[in-house]
């Protein structure tokens, strides 16, 4: 499907009729499905097997309901502070993208390069599996990870009530 700057523009908005999201620069809702498997170092040594990536760190963290989808600020501060790491040590990011409006705001208040972020897209250009986010953005993370030599990745979601998680992994 193509699209331009001036057929976007001529779609309505969605939530407010004065308001700026629409269909064109929000997530669509699709059917995916995911499945990680996890386990300790010791147990992937015993079986054989080579990690994709280790989990460093989490968190969770809220804001106001109102501001839904800003979760993910307040989350990835905390995961970052625990582990000692500023967002420059992270060398990419897959950050939930619910609306356009909503993951800028993330990137700007997190000061995330964009350059380094959902390096293959996000939930607007791939769709948005509501259930199968957290597991689809961290398996993302994980190969982009994986293809391109990273040590750090950041993944982090924002969920409805104003709730973010964050999870930092570390590649072997």
């Amino acid at each position: 499907m193509e699209t331009s700057l001036e057929k976007l523009a001529k779609l309505k908005p969605i939530f407010d009729k004065e308001g700026t999201v629409t269909a064109g620069n929000a997530s669509g809702i699709n059917d995916g499905v995911c499945a990680l498997v996890l386990m300790s170092s010791e147990k992937a040594e015993a079986l054989g097997l080579e990690p994709l990536a280790r989990i460093k760190g989490f968190a969770e963290g809220g804001v106001d309901p109102a501001y839904m989808g800003l979760g993910p600020i307040p989350s990835t501060r905390k995961v970052l502070h625990r582990l000692n790491l500023t967002i420059q040590d992270i060398d990419c990011v897959e950050l939930n993208e619910a609306f356009a409006g909503q993951a800028i705001a993330c990137m700007r208040e997190l000061k995330i390069d964009p350059a380094h972020c959902n390096l293959n897209g996000s939930g607007i250009s791939i769709g948005h599996p509501i259930g199968c986010t957290g597991a689809r953005i961290t398996y993302s993370l994980a190969m982009q990870m994986k293809k391109r030599d990273f040590k750090l990745g950041l993944a982090s979601l924002c969920i409805g009530g104003g709730q973010g998680m964050s999870l930092v992994l570390e590649r072997p």
